[in-house]
């Protein structure tokens, strides 16, 4: 029950992030409801799609975090081994990424500058965490393990191929 307890406490800032943030940017834009609803039809499920991709991805994340790095999401809880493998071997913030996904899936379905530059404000909020705080953390932590892991995965644009420690790339 603990174990439980950890992980659903990880879903809290993504919850915030993904819908009470976008939800209350819309607001203080001024659009309603109504408004969504005169969008077209193809433009939600667009972006709908996007934000099912989004989530499938973020899923996949918490669950690699979970059983290979057994650890959460959250900084306060992280994990006690360095991932690599599955899509951390193609960048080093899927996580992040899904998120933006998720947020720019949301601003087309609602047809919102608003989310929109929410998204954008998150990309830069993270991108300046992660080069300040949470990269030096880990190569604290991880050593030369991350250190390699950071010279040859990117932090944004996937790689093509997977990586692998010891520069056997696949």
């Amino acid at each position: 029950m603990k174990t439980l307890l950890r992980h659903a406490g990880s879903f809290a800032a993504p919850v915030v992030i993904c819908l009470l943030l976008p939800y209350l940017s819309v607001r203080a834009g001024g659009q309603t409801f109504d408004a969504v609803l005169r969008n077209t039809p193809l433009q939600f499920i667009a972006g709908c799609a996007i934000i099912g991709a989004g989530l499938v991805l973020f899923v996949l994340c918490v669950r690699m975090f979970t059983l290979i790095g057994n650890g959460t999401i959250m900084p306060w809880d992280p994990t006690r081994k360095l991932v690599t493998g599955s899509l951390y071997a193609y960048l080093r913030n899927p996580m992040i990424l899904s998120v933006l996904i998720i947020l720019a899936g949301e601003a087309v379905a609602f047809a919102s500058v608003w989310i929109a530059l929410l998204a954008l404000l998150f990309f830069a909020i993270n991108t300046a965490y992660f080069i300040f705080s949470e990269e030096p953390g880990l190569e604290r932590r991880f050593g030369e393990e991350y250190r390699e892991y950071k010279r040859n995965v990117p932090m944004w644009l996937p790689r093509f191929r997977p990586w692998k420690p010891g520069g056997q790339d696949k």
